[in-house]
Protein backbone atom coordinates (compact mmCIF):
# COMPACT_ATOMS: atom_id res chain seq x y z
CA UNK A 1 0.00 0.00 0.00
CA UNK A 2 1.41 3.69 -0.69
CA UNK A 3 2.13 5.69 2.25
CA UNK A 4 1.61 9.54 1.78
CA UNK A 5 4.31 12.13 1.91
CA UNK A 6 4.26 14.45 4.66
CA UNK A 7 4.47 18.07 4.50
CA UNK A 8 6.15 19.93 7.85
CA UNK A 9 4.74 22.89 8.75
CA UNK A 10 7.86 25.47 8.55
CA UNK A 11 7.47 28.36 10.23
CA UNK A 12 3.88 29.38 9.66
CA UNK A 13 4.91 33.01 10.04
CA UNK A 14 7.04 32.78 6.63
CA UNK A 15 5.71 31.27 3.28
CA UNK A 16 5.95 27.67 4.27
CA UNK A 17 2.03 27.61 4.65
CA UNK A 18 1.22 29.04 1.38
CA UNK A 19 3.80 26.84 -0.22
CA UNK A 20 2.10 24.31 0.82
CA UNK A 21 -1.57 24.91 -0.27
CA UNK A 22 -0.20 26.05 -3.71
CA UNK A 23 1.64 22.74 -4.09
CA UNK A 24 -1.62 20.74 -3.13
CA UNK A 25 -3.82 22.61 -5.31
CA UNK A 26 -1.62 22.00 -8.48
CA UNK A 27 -3.16 19.40 -10.66
CA UNK A 28 -0.08 18.88 -12.32
CA UNK A 29 1.94 17.95 -9.15
CA UNK A 30 3.15 14.11 -8.77
CA UNK A 31 0.52 12.44 -8.48
CA UNK A 32 1.22 10.45 -4.89
CA UNK A 33 -1.01 11.16 -1.30
CA UNK A 34 0.13 14.27 0.66
CA UNK A 35 -0.13 14.67 4.35
CA UNK A 36 0.46 18.40 5.68
CA UNK A 37 1.20 18.32 9.80
CA UNK A 38 0.18 21.49 11.30
CA UNK A 39 -2.23 23.92 12.24
CA UNK A 40 -5.65 23.93 10.03
CA UNK A 41 -6.47 27.29 10.65
CA UNK A 42 -3.01 28.32 9.18
CA UNK A 43 -3.30 26.37 6.49
CA UNK A 44 -7.07 27.54 5.84
CA UNK A 45 -5.88 31.45 5.92
CA UNK A 46 -2.49 30.11 3.79
CA UNK A 47 -5.35 28.76 1.17
CA UNK A 48 -7.27 31.55 1.07
CA UNK A 49 -4.05 33.88 0.23
CA UNK A 50 -3.04 32.25 -2.71
CA UNK A 51 -7.15 31.70 -3.72
CA UNK A 52 -6.04 28.15 -4.65
CA UNK A 53 -9.57 26.82 -3.90
CA UNK A 54 -7.96 24.17 -1.99
CA UNK A 55 -10.45 21.69 0.68
CA UNK A 56 -8.72 21.02 3.48
CA UNK A 57 -9.35 17.76 5.87
CA UNK A 58 -8.75 17.19 9.05
CA UNK A 59 -7.78 13.55 9.66
CA UNK A 60 -6.74 11.92 12.84
CA UNK A 61 -4.38 9.15 11.54
CA UNK A 62 -1.64 9.12 8.54
CA UNK A 63 -3.35 6.95 6.50
CA UNK A 64 -6.70 8.43 6.30
CA UNK A 65 -4.57 10.56 3.74
CA UNK A 66 -4.78 7.90 1.27
CA UNK A 67 -8.23 8.06 1.55
CA UNK A 68 -8.85 12.43 0.68
CA UNK A 69 -8.71 12.92 -2.95
CA UNK A 70 -6.43 15.01 -5.62
CA UNK A 71 -7.62 18.45 -4.82
CA UNK A 72 -7.50 18.04 -1.64
CA UNK A 73 -5.28 17.98 1.43
CA UNK A 74 -5.15 15.92 4.41
CA UNK A 75 -4.44 17.88 7.78
CA UNK A 76 -3.04 16.08 10.92
CA UNK A 77 -3.61 18.72 13.22
CA UNK A 78 -1.02 20.03 16.05
CA UNK A 79 -1.53 19.24 19.99
CA UNK A 80 -1.79 23.29 20.39
CA UNK A 81 -4.02 25.46 17.33
CA UNK A 82 -2.64 28.82 16.42
CA UNK A 83 -4.23 31.85 16.98
CA UNK A 84 -5.74 32.19 12.90
CA UNK A 85 -4.31 36.23 13.49
CA UNK A 86 -0.75 34.89 13.75
CA UNK A 87 1.49 37.92 12.67
CA UNK A 88 3.10 37.60 8.94
CA UNK A 89 7.22 38.09 9.10
CA UNK A 90 7.95 38.13 12.93
CA UNK A 91 9.85 35.84 15.17
CA UNK A 92 6.86 34.37 17.26
CA UNK A 93 7.59 31.09 19.87
CA UNK A 94 4.45 30.03 19.07
CA UNK A 95 5.32 29.64 15.46
CA UNK A 96 8.79 28.05 16.62
CA UNK A 97 7.03 25.64 19.07
CA UNK A 98 4.21 24.37 16.17
CA UNK A 99 6.97 24.49 13.74
CA UNK A 100 8.81 22.15 16.26
CA UNK A 101 5.96 20.07 17.14
CA UNK A 102 5.47 19.37 13.14
CA UNK A 103 8.65 18.29 12.59
CA UNK A 104 9.08 16.16 15.63
CA UNK A 105 5.42 14.24 14.37
CA UNK A 106 6.96 13.85 10.89
CA UNK A 107 9.75 12.12 12.41
CA UNK A 108 8.36 9.73 14.33
CA UNK A 109 6.04 9.07 11.61
CA UNK A 110 8.69 8.12 9.50
CA UNK A 111 10.59 6.28 12.03
CA UNK A 112 7.26 3.96 12.30
CA UNK A 113 6.67 3.53 9.34
CA UNK A 114 3.49 5.34 8.49
CA UNK A 115 4.82 8.00 6.00
CA UNK A 116 6.68 7.32 2.52
CA UNK A 117 9.27 10.68 3.35
CA UNK A 118 9.25 13.62 4.80
CA UNK A 119 9.41 17.11 2.92
CA UNK A 120 9.75 20.10 4.66
CA UNK A 121 9.14 23.83 3.96
CA UNK A 122 11.61 26.56 5.67
CA UNK A 123 12.23 26.74 9.69
CA UNK A 124 13.15 29.96 11.62
CA UNK A 125 15.99 29.32 13.95
CA UNK A 126 15.13 32.56 16.25
CA UNK A 127 11.73 31.73 16.47
CA UNK A 128 12.92 27.99 17.40
CA UNK A 129 15.07 29.92 20.28
CA UNK A 130 12.27 31.84 21.01
CA UNK A 131 10.13 28.30 21.93
CA UNK A 132 13.17 26.96 24.01
CA UNK A 133 14.52 24.38 21.23
CA UNK A 134 17.83 24.22 21.14
CA UNK A 135 18.71 23.21 18.17
CA UNK A 136 19.95 25.44 15.06
CA UNK A 137 17.85 23.84 12.38
CA UNK A 138 16.10 20.86 10.49
CA UNK A 139 19.34 18.65 10.27
CA UNK A 140 20.32 18.92 13.79
CA UNK A 141 16.49 17.65 14.96
CA UNK A 142 16.17 15.06 12.49
CA UNK A 143 19.37 13.57 14.15
CA UNK A 144 18.60 13.36 17.38
CA UNK A 145 14.88 12.72 17.30
CA UNK A 146 16.21 9.88 14.75
CA UNK A 147 19.00 8.92 16.51
CA UNK A 148 21.33 8.93 13.66
CA UNK A 149 24.46 9.73 14.92
CA UNK A 150 25.64 11.23 11.32
CA UNK A 151 24.38 12.72 8.56
CA UNK A 152 25.40 14.40 5.38
CA UNK A 153 23.94 17.40 3.42
CA UNK A 154 23.38 17.19 -0.20
CA UNK A 155 21.81 19.59 -2.17
CA UNK A 156 20.08 18.97 -5.73
CA UNK A 157 18.82 19.85 -8.47
CA UNK A 158 17.60 18.09 -12.60
CA UNK A 159 21.48 18.99 -13.08
CA UNK A 160 23.44 18.34 -10.03
CA UNK A 161 23.60 16.24 -7.23
CA UNK A 162 26.44 17.48 -4.51
CA UNK A 163 27.17 16.24 -1.20
CA UNK A 164 29.23 18.12 1.22
CA UNK A 165 31.90 17.15 3.08
CA UNK A 166 31.38 20.06 6.07
CA UNK A 167 28.44 22.10 6.13
CA UNK A 168 28.15 25.68 8.32
CA UNK A 169 32.18 25.86 9.60
CA UNK A 170 34.16 29.11 8.69
CA UNK A 171 36.52 28.46 5.57
CA UNK A 172 39.42 27.49 8.09
CA UNK A 173 37.43 25.01 10.00
CA UNK A 174 36.03 23.47 7.09
CA UNK A 175 40.22 23.23 6.05
CA UNK A 176 40.68 21.44 8.90
CA UNK A 177 38.16 18.83 8.59
CA UNK A 178 39.43 17.48 5.79
CA UNK A 179 40.21 14.01 6.96
CA UNK A 180 40.76 10.63 6.05
CA UNK A 181 37.68 9.93 8.32
CA UNK A 182 35.66 12.56 6.95
CA UNK A 183 36.59 12.06 3.45
CA UNK A 184 35.55 8.58 3.55
CA UNK A 185 32.34 8.80 5.54
CA UNK A 186 31.07 11.75 2.57
CA UNK A 187 31.71 8.75 -0.09
CA UNK A 188 30.23 6.41 2.10
CA UNK A 189 26.92 8.85 2.24
CA UNK A 190 27.24 9.93 -1.66
CA UNK A 191 27.13 6.07 -2.96
CA UNK A 192 24.41 5.45 -0.31
CA UNK A 193 22.75 8.77 -1.86
CA UNK A 194 23.15 7.26 -5.33
CA UNK A 195 21.65 4.10 -4.33
CA UNK A 196 18.11 5.70 -2.86
CA UNK A 197 17.80 7.20 -6.37
CA UNK A 198 18.29 3.77 -8.08
CA UNK A 199 21.30 3.92 -9.56
CA UNK A 200 22.90 0.63 -9.55
CA UNK A 201 26.46 1.59 -9.32
CA UNK A 202 26.69 5.17 -8.62
CA UNK A 203 29.76 7.21 -10.06
CA UNK A 204 31.07 9.53 -7.36
CA UNK A 205 33.78 12.27 -8.34
CA UNK A 206 35.67 14.50 -5.27
CA UNK A 207 36.57 17.84 -5.40
CA UNK A 208 40.02 18.30 -4.65
CA UNK A 209 40.42 20.93 -1.70
CA UNK A 210 43.01 23.17 -3.46
CA UNK A 211 43.47 24.87 -6.90
CA UNK A 212 44.03 22.47 -9.54
CA UNK A 213 43.57 19.28 -6.59
CA UNK A 214 47.09 20.50 -5.35
CA UNK A 215 48.81 20.29 -8.67
CA UNK A 216 50.87 17.84 -7.69
CA UNK A 217 51.63 19.21 -4.15
CA UNK A 218 52.41 22.54 -5.37
CA UNK A 219 49.56 24.11 -4.52
CA UNK A 220 49.55 22.12 -0.98
CA UNK A 221 49.33 18.38 0.25
CA UNK A 222 46.09 17.70 1.29
CA UNK A 223 44.24 16.13 -1.99
CA UNK A 224 47.21 13.86 -2.22
CA UNK A 225 48.13 12.79 1.27
CA UNK A 226 44.41 12.90 2.63
CA UNK A 227 42.03 13.34 0.39
CA UNK A 228 43.30 10.42 -2.23
CA UNK A 229 43.98 7.70 0.03
CA UNK A 230 40.02 8.13 1.33
CA UNK A 231 39.06 7.73 -2.35
CA UNK A 232 40.94 4.74 -2.96
CA UNK A 233 39.93 3.17 0.37
CA UNK A 234 36.35 3.89 -0.46
CA UNK A 235 37.32 2.01 -4.11
CA UNK A 236 38.29 -1.07 -2.02
CA UNK A 237 34.73 -1.02 -0.28
CA UNK A 238 33.71 -1.41 -4.07
CA UNK A 239 32.04 1.92 -4.71
CA UNK A 240 33.16 4.09 -8.02
CA UNK A 241 34.85 6.39 -7.23
CA UNK A 242 36.79 8.76 -8.33
CA UNK A 243 39.29 11.81 -7.95
CA UNK A 244 40.51 14.75 -6.75
CA UNK A 245 39.40 16.15 -9.45
CA UNK A 246 40.14 20.49 -9.99
CA UNK A 247 37.03 21.91 -8.25
CA UNK A 248 36.48 24.42 -11.30
CA UNK A 249 35.99 21.56 -13.72
CA UNK A 250 34.29 19.22 -11.83
CA UNK A 251 30.71 20.39 -11.47
CA UNK A 252 30.43 21.13 -15.55
CA UNK A 253 31.91 17.60 -15.89
CA UNK A 254 29.10 16.46 -13.71
CA UNK A 255 26.43 18.33 -15.43
CA UNK A 256 27.44 16.91 -18.85
CA UNK A 257 26.80 13.15 -17.80
CA UNK A 258 30.31 12.17 -16.48
CA UNK A 259 29.43 11.51 -12.76
CA UNK A 260 26.03 11.21 -10.92
CA UNK A 261 27.39 12.75 -7.28
CA UNK A 262 29.94 15.19 -6.88
CA UNK A 263 31.51 15.41 -3.03
CA UNK A 264 32.72 18.61 -2.28
CA UNK A 265 34.87 19.91 0.23
CA UNK A 266 33.03 22.80 1.73
CA UNK A 267 29.65 24.47 1.62
CA UNK A 268 30.23 27.31 -0.75
CA UNK A 269 32.15 24.75 -2.95
CA UNK A 270 29.45 23.07 -3.25
CA UNK A 271 26.68 25.21 -2.90
CA UNK A 272 27.34 28.35 -5.66
CA UNK A 273 27.31 25.92 -8.73
CA UNK A 274 23.56 24.27 -7.44
CA UNK A 275 22.44 28.08 -6.63
CA UNK A 276 23.91 29.03 -9.99
CA UNK A 277 21.87 27.13 -11.46
CA UNK A 278 18.48 28.14 -9.92
CA UNK A 279 17.36 28.60 -6.47
CA UNK A 280 13.73 28.22 -7.08
CA UNK A 281 14.97 24.37 -8.20
CA UNK A 282 17.41 23.58 -5.20
CA UNK A 283 16.67 20.86 -3.16
CA UNK A 284 18.43 20.37 0.36
CA UNK A 285 18.20 16.61 1.43
CA UNK A 286 19.40 14.60 4.46
CA UNK A 287 21.29 11.55 3.38
CA UNK A 288 22.33 9.03 6.34
CA UNK A 289 18.56 9.21 7.89
CA UNK A 290 16.82 5.80 8.10
CA UNK A 291 14.00 7.73 5.49
CA UNK A 292 13.90 9.77 3.14
CA UNK A 293 14.11 13.84 3.86
CA UNK A 294 13.89 16.62 1.06
CA UNK A 295 13.16 20.59 1.88
CA UNK A 296 13.27 23.93 0.46
CA UNK A 297 16.63 25.41 -0.95
CA UNK A 298 15.64 29.13 0.73
CA UNK A 299 14.75 30.59 3.56
CA UNK A 300 11.29 31.59 5.40
CA UNK A 301 11.41 34.67 3.41
CA UNK A 302 9.20 36.80 5.89
CA UNK A 303 9.41 39.62 3.59
CA UNK A 304 6.74 38.75 1.82
CA UNK A 305 4.63 36.31 4.08
CA UNK A 306 1.36 36.57 3.63
CA UNK A 307 1.57 38.09 0.06
CA UNK A 308 0.81 35.10 -1.83
CA UNK A 309 3.38 35.61 -4.33
CA UNK A 310 6.33 33.19 -2.91
CA UNK A 311 6.91 30.42 -5.82
CA UNK A 312 6.50 26.97 -4.59
CA UNK A 313 9.25 25.79 -7.25
CA UNK A 314 11.38 24.37 -4.67
CA UNK A 315 9.06 23.00 -2.17
CA UNK A 316 7.84 21.43 -5.99
CA UNK A 317 10.51 19.82 -6.36
CA UNK A 318 11.54 18.69 -3.06
CA UNK A 319 8.50 16.71 -3.66
CA UNK A 320 9.84 15.43 -6.31
CA UNK A 321 13.40 14.51 -5.27
CA UNK A 322 11.15 13.01 -2.26
CA UNK A 323 9.26 10.40 -4.47
CA UNK A 324 12.17 9.87 -6.98
CA UNK A 325 14.23 8.46 -3.83
CA UNK A 326 11.39 6.34 -2.19
CA UNK A 327 10.67 5.02 -5.98
CA UNK A 328 6.85 5.71 -6.27
CA UNK A 329 5.95 6.01 -9.86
Amino acid sequence: MSLPFALTLGDPAGVGPELICKLAADPARPKVPLLAIGDLGILRRAAAIVASGLTLVAVDTPEAALSVPLGALAVLPLSVPLPDDLPFGKVDARAGAAAYESLCIAIDLAMEKRIAAIVTPPLHKEALKAAGVHFPGHTEILAARSNTPEVAMMLANEELRVLLVSIHVSLRDAIAAVTPEAELRALRFAHQAGKAYGIARPRVAVAGLNPHAGEGGLFGHEDAEIIAPAIAAAQAEGIDASGPWPGDTIFMRARRGEFDIVVAQYHDQGLIPVKYLGIDHGVNITVGLPFVRTSVDHGTAFDIAGTGTADASSLWAALEQAVAMVGET
